[in-house]
């Protein structure tokens, strides 16, 4: 596995908690399309966990399928994957 690039870092250090996608455009410091495109690899490289709304459990639960042309319609989450590449940068 390659080194984390700055957004990767950024982003996994945004999503310590649930997040949105504007949430996290709003703390990493990069382009929109860019911070987009390295969530698409967090989440392919099984650091990051996309999340939908469950009305009925009135929480948060991870989604196993995303729909990557449309990023605003989850919230997302570091995973024990990703927790553990961040913290040995």
């Amino acid at each position: 596995m390659r080194e984390l690039t700055e957004v990767e870092y950024d982003i996994l250090n945004a999503v310590y908690f649930v997040e949105t996608f504007d949430k996290i455009l709003e703390d990493v410091n990069f382009p929109e399309k860019i911070v987009g495109d390295s969530l698409k690899f967090l989440i392919t490289h099984k650091m990051v966990s996309a999340m939908k709304w469950d009305e009925k459990k009135g929480a948060h639960v991870r989604s196993f399928i995303y729909d990557s042309d449309n990023m605003r319609a989850y919230s997302y989450i570091i995973t024990r994957e990703g927790l553990l590449t961040h913290n040995t940068r």
